[in-house]
């Protein structure tokens, strides 16, 4: 995949943040004391492989004025190797904006775990194309891939729209657009015709296109796996059906790709992918991992492959690197891994878990 030359940012993300609050020691909410809190996004989760691995990376966001919640923000992203910008709007009275907060039971053993949003209020609703200088970011910084997702496109009406004009932009200037299509059942209440009509606008200037059964049928209609016969090889079967027709819907994209996970407990999955670059099928089956906590692992995987993509690998190598910083994701009590190195990675990929010295 050719990338745009001379761009000072690898990667952009458009993104809500917010903060999670998670028990220690693997405990659940209900009965928990003490809390760990760390700041978060799905969007950002994705581009912290980039950063982390030595690739500029800027982040479109908004955060309440003078918030203390927003300081924790903004220096997580530093921390990061984040760049970021963004307004600042007023909280309002007490019954104004906020940051998200998400709050997760990580769960353990046999005891699934379990997530409750608590976005009330939520700034990053308010998201505007208008607070962001489009041509400086695209056409005199330039950007080699935007990566979008379902969630904040589906958010609001205004972050709809803003999702659309970055995705519009992107085109105009010739940056490549990864768009995982994050379906939220909640989110599209009340809103599925509008919001298919617009999945489907961005989804057809996408240059990679990512998502799961549901994601591809729910978001653009695409018919999902098709019943065929049992285990793991009529399983991929199903899905390459499903691609196949998601790649003859939407021409424009190059590379399609899903992840495969079956959820032995919380603490041991078979985590796979499957992922389609031109006419050329790289399959990936799954292989057990040790899960921390499962939160963040489908988006250390996508921020695997655009990795492998910004930095020009063979095809091949894209899923795979992929998998690995899912699989190292989940070994994190954050919701986003953090690569020392490539070799860190590749060492997960190659099943050496030896002790390096």
């Amino acid at each position: 995949m050719e990338l745009k030359k001379d761009s000072k940012y690898a990667l952009l993300v458009p993104t809500s943040m917010g903060v999670r609050i998670t028990p220690v020691n693997g405990q659940p909410v209900h009965s928990s004391n003490l809390f760990e809190m760390q700041a978060t996004s799905a969007e950002t989760n994705v581009a912290s492989i980039a950063s982390y691995l030595g690739l500029p990376v800027k982040v479109l966001t908004t955060f309440v004025k003078d918030s203390p919640i927003a300081q924790f923000i903004k220096s997580n992203l530093r921390s990061r190797n984040m760049d970021y910008e963004g307004p600042e709007v007023a909280q309002g009275d007490p019954w104004g904006y906020r940051h998200q907060f998400n709050i997760a039971d990580s769960g353990f053993g046999t005891r699934g775990p379990r997530v409750q949003n608590d976005r009330a209020g939520e700034v990053g609703r308010t998201l505007n194309v208008k607070d962001f200088d489009l041509e400086l970011i695209f056409g005199k910084e330039g950007v080699q891939i935007v990566h979008l997702s379902g969630l904040i496109g589906a958010l609001s009406p205004e972050t709809t729209t803003f999702c659309l004009e970055i995705a519009r932009a992107a085109k105009k200037y010739g940056t490549r657009i990864s768009f995982d299509l994050n379906y939220r059942a909640s989110f599209w209440k009340g809103r599925d015709k509008e919001l298919r009509e617009s999945f489907t606008e961005i989804a057809s200037v996408a240059d990679i296109l990512i998502g799961n059964e549901e994601d591809f049928q729910l978001c653009l209609g695409i018919q999902g796996p098709e019943a065929g016969g049992k285990g793991i090889e009529a399983e991929i079967d199903g899905f390459k059906g499903m691609i196949n027709r998601v790649k003859e819907a939407f021409p424009n994209a190059s590379v399609f790709a899903t992840t495969l996970r079956q959820v032995i407990n919380a603490n041991e999955h078979l985590w796979g992918a499957i992922m389609l670059e031109g006419n050329d099928w790289q399959v990936i089956e799954p292989r057990k991992i040790t899960v921390l906590d499962r939160i963040g692992g489908g988006d250390g995987f996508v921020g695997g492959l655009l990795y492998g993509i910004l930095k020009g690998w063979e095809p091949k190598k894209w899923p795979q690197f992929g998998w690995a910083t899912g699989a190292l994701a989940t070994t994190f009590l954050t919701d986003y891994a953090q690569p020392a190195d490539e070799d860190m990675v590749w060492s997960i990929w190659g099943g050496n878990a030896r002790v390096k010295r």
